[in-house]
């Protein structure tokens, strides 16, 4: 059935349309290109930053490893010799005791001390050193050097 002639209609409704001027040509706010990139910047920075303070504690742990096995072998050096000199009675005290108080003297830790050759005068020393990328850590690991000294060989003697 139709409605009478001069009866009022209504309109059909429109389909709702946003006429929001940004979402007009069907884009939308929380969708467009500025909105997702908001903060990347921050992230990659964040990144560059972390990758930054990784590089520097590997400085950091080389730096350190290279610095205890150049004292290592130095108070290895050191406390061998003295303990030679002692082995050959030219200091005075056991040549152990004398190499264990020349790696302490080099912030070192004597690890072993082994006499051989005739009455015992070459001697060969290990120490070690602790390894801490920065100096209030507790230490991570042990730098180890060895070292022997004694006198020369005599070939004239058939040693």
């Amino acid at each position: 059935m139709s409605p009478p002639p001069g009866a009022h209609t209504r309109p059909a409704p429109e389909p709702a349309i946003d006429r929001h001027p940004a979402t007009f040509a069907g884009h939308c706010p929380s969708h467009s290109p500025e909105r997702r990139q908001r903060g990347s910047g921050t992230v990659l920075m964040l990144a560059v930053v972390c990758v930054a303070a990784l590089g520097l504690v590997v400085v950091l742990m080389f730096t350190a490893v290279s610095n205890a096995g150049a004292k290592a072998g130095t108070a290895a050096d050191l406390a061998a010799l003295a303990a030679a000199d002692a082995a050959r009675q030219l200091l005075p005290g056991d040549p152990c005791a004398v190499a264990a108080a020349t790696a302490a003297a080099n912030e070192a830790t004597l690890a072993g001390c082994t006499r051989q050759g005739p009455g015992g005068q070459v001697v060969t020393v290990r120490v070690q050193v602790p390894v801490s990328p920065v100096g209030w850590l507790p230490p991570l690991t042990r730098a180890q050097s060895v070292a022997r000294a004694g006198p020369p060989p005599q070939p004239w003697r058939g040693e």
